[in-house]
Protein backbone atom coordinates (compact mmCIF):
# COMPACT_ATOMS: atom_id res chain seq x y z
CA UNK A 1 0.00 0.00 0.00
CA UNK A 2 2.76 2.45 0.70
CA UNK A 3 4.70 1.52 -1.82
CA UNK A 4 1.53 2.63 -4.26
CA UNK A 5 1.30 5.70 -2.37
CA UNK A 6 4.92 6.30 -3.23
CA UNK A 7 4.38 5.44 -6.82
CA UNK A 8 1.26 7.57 -7.33
CA UNK A 9 2.68 10.22 -5.44
CA UNK A 10 2.70 12.95 -8.96
CA UNK A 11 -1.19 11.79 -9.24
CA UNK A 12 -2.12 12.76 -6.19
CA UNK A 13 -0.68 15.46 -6.17
CA UNK A 14 -1.95 16.99 -9.92
CA UNK A 15 -5.65 15.80 -8.10
CA UNK A 16 -5.35 17.71 -4.62
CA UNK A 17 -4.18 21.00 -6.73
CA UNK A 18 -6.93 20.19 -9.72
CA UNK A 19 -9.56 19.67 -6.48
CA UNK A 20 -8.19 22.87 -4.94
CA UNK A 21 -8.69 24.81 -8.21
CA UNK A 22 -12.47 23.36 -7.90
CA UNK A 23 -12.53 24.69 -4.53
CA UNK A 24 -11.12 28.04 -5.00
CA UNK A 25 -13.34 28.63 -7.64
CA UNK A 26 -16.32 28.21 -5.19
CA UNK A 27 -14.73 30.51 -2.41
CA UNK A 28 -14.11 33.37 -4.82
CA UNK A 29 -17.39 33.17 -6.65
CA UNK A 30 -18.62 36.38 -5.21
CA UNK A 31 -15.73 37.90 -6.92
CA UNK A 32 -15.03 36.07 -10.32
CA UNK A 33 -18.90 35.92 -11.21
CA UNK A 34 -22.54 37.91 -12.39
CA UNK A 35 -24.88 36.21 -10.14
CA UNK A 36 -27.65 37.95 -8.45
CA UNK A 37 -28.72 34.65 -8.08
CA UNK A 38 -26.11 34.03 -5.25
CA UNK A 39 -27.71 35.86 -2.37
CA UNK A 40 -30.84 35.87 -3.67
CA UNK A 41 -31.33 31.89 -3.16
CA UNK A 42 -28.96 32.18 0.38
CA UNK A 43 -32.28 33.63 1.86
CA UNK A 44 -36.06 32.90 2.07
CA UNK A 45 -36.51 33.21 -1.84
CA UNK A 46 -39.90 31.76 -1.80
CA UNK A 47 -41.69 35.01 -0.94
CA UNK A 48 -39.49 37.56 -2.42
CA UNK A 49 -39.42 38.83 -6.23
CA UNK A 50 -36.70 38.10 -8.21
CA UNK A 51 -33.87 40.17 -8.29
CA UNK A 52 -32.87 42.62 -11.41
CA UNK A 53 -31.06 40.46 -13.42
CA UNK A 54 -29.27 41.34 -16.76
CA UNK A 55 -29.79 37.92 -18.84
CA UNK A 56 -27.01 38.87 -20.85
CA UNK A 57 -24.29 39.32 -18.25
CA UNK A 58 -25.57 36.25 -16.29
CA UNK A 59 -25.31 33.67 -19.68
CA UNK A 60 -21.67 34.66 -19.89
CA UNK A 61 -21.00 34.48 -16.56
CA UNK A 62 -22.89 30.98 -16.22
CA UNK A 63 -21.25 29.56 -19.68
CA UNK A 64 -17.63 30.86 -18.26
CA UNK A 65 -17.97 29.20 -15.13
CA UNK A 66 -19.76 25.57 -16.41
CA UNK A 67 -16.81 25.96 -18.63
CA UNK A 68 -14.00 26.24 -16.07
CA UNK A 69 -15.29 23.49 -13.96
CA UNK A 70 -15.35 21.25 -17.20
CA UNK A 71 -11.59 22.24 -18.44
CA UNK A 72 -10.64 21.62 -14.58
CA UNK A 73 -12.60 18.27 -14.61
CA UNK A 74 -11.53 17.11 -17.29
CA UNK A 75 -7.60 17.62 -16.30
CA UNK A 76 -9.05 15.67 -13.38
CA UNK A 77 -10.28 12.74 -15.14
CA UNK A 78 -6.99 12.48 -17.41
CA UNK A 79 -4.86 12.29 -14.55
CA UNK A 80 -6.67 9.98 -12.51
CA UNK A 81 -7.50 7.59 -15.36
CA UNK A 82 -4.69 8.54 -17.51
CA UNK A 83 -7.31 7.46 -21.17
CA UNK A 84 -7.78 10.25 -23.65
CA UNK A 85 -10.93 8.07 -24.56
CA UNK A 86 -12.32 8.88 -21.42
CA UNK A 87 -11.49 12.63 -21.30
CA UNK A 88 -12.77 12.87 -25.73
CA UNK A 89 -16.02 11.17 -24.32
CA UNK A 90 -16.60 13.45 -20.98
CA UNK A 91 -16.01 16.54 -22.81
CA UNK A 92 -18.08 15.41 -25.04
CA UNK A 93 -20.71 15.20 -22.76
CA UNK A 94 -20.36 18.23 -20.94
CA UNK A 95 -20.77 20.02 -24.32
CA UNK A 96 -24.36 18.44 -24.32
CA UNK A 97 -25.22 18.68 -20.83
CA UNK A 98 -23.29 22.23 -20.51
CA UNK A 99 -25.88 23.42 -23.71
CA UNK A 100 -29.39 21.98 -22.50
CA UNK A 101 -28.92 23.56 -19.24
CA UNK A 102 -28.04 26.64 -20.18
CA UNK A 103 -30.67 26.76 -22.72
CA UNK A 104 -33.56 24.97 -20.06
CA UNK A 105 -32.04 27.52 -17.65
CA UNK A 106 -32.97 30.69 -20.29
CA UNK A 107 -36.16 29.06 -21.25
CA UNK A 108 -37.27 28.89 -17.87
CA UNK A 109 -35.98 32.22 -16.77
CA UNK A 110 -37.61 34.07 -19.37
CA UNK A 111 -40.94 32.51 -19.40
CA UNK A 112 -41.35 30.39 -15.96
CA UNK A 113 -39.45 32.27 -13.98
CA UNK A 114 -41.66 33.54 -10.93
CA UNK A 115 -43.48 30.49 -10.95
CA UNK A 116 -40.27 28.03 -11.47
CA UNK A 117 -38.28 29.18 -8.85
CA UNK A 118 -36.87 25.35 -7.87
CA UNK A 119 -36.21 24.56 -11.29
CA UNK A 120 -34.36 27.32 -11.52
CA UNK A 121 -32.51 26.84 -8.35
CA UNK A 122 -31.63 23.31 -9.53
CA UNK A 123 -30.41 24.08 -12.98
CA UNK A 124 -28.51 26.77 -11.89
CA UNK A 125 -27.09 24.39 -9.19
CA UNK A 126 -25.74 22.11 -11.88
CA UNK A 127 -24.28 24.76 -13.97
CA UNK A 128 -22.16 26.36 -11.96
CA UNK A 129 -21.14 23.60 -9.10
CA UNK A 130 -19.03 20.56 -10.65
CA UNK A 131 -21.79 17.97 -10.16
CA UNK A 132 -20.84 15.62 -13.37
CA UNK A 133 -17.37 14.80 -11.56
CA UNK A 134 -19.14 13.44 -8.78
CA UNK A 135 -20.91 10.87 -11.53
CA UNK A 136 -18.08 10.74 -13.66
CA UNK A 137 -15.15 9.39 -11.17
CA UNK A 138 -17.25 6.32 -9.78
CA UNK A 139 -18.86 5.26 -13.49
CA UNK A 140 -15.60 5.15 -14.78
CA UNK A 141 -13.62 3.25 -11.93
CA UNK A 142 -16.53 0.97 -11.78
CA UNK A 143 -15.63 0.75 -15.95
CA UNK A 144 -12.49 0.17 -15.64
CA UNK A 145 -12.44 -2.67 -12.85
CA UNK A 146 -14.72 -4.26 -15.08
CA UNK A 147 -12.65 -4.60 -18.16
Amino acid sequence: MLQDLRKNKKKIGWSLFLVLLLVLIRVFEDHLFYDPFLNYFKTEYAHLPFPKINIVKLFFSLGIRFYLNSVISLFLLYVLFDDKQIVKFSAFLYMILGSVLMISFIFVLTFFAEKSKMNLFYIRRFLIQPIFILLFIPAFYYQKRMK
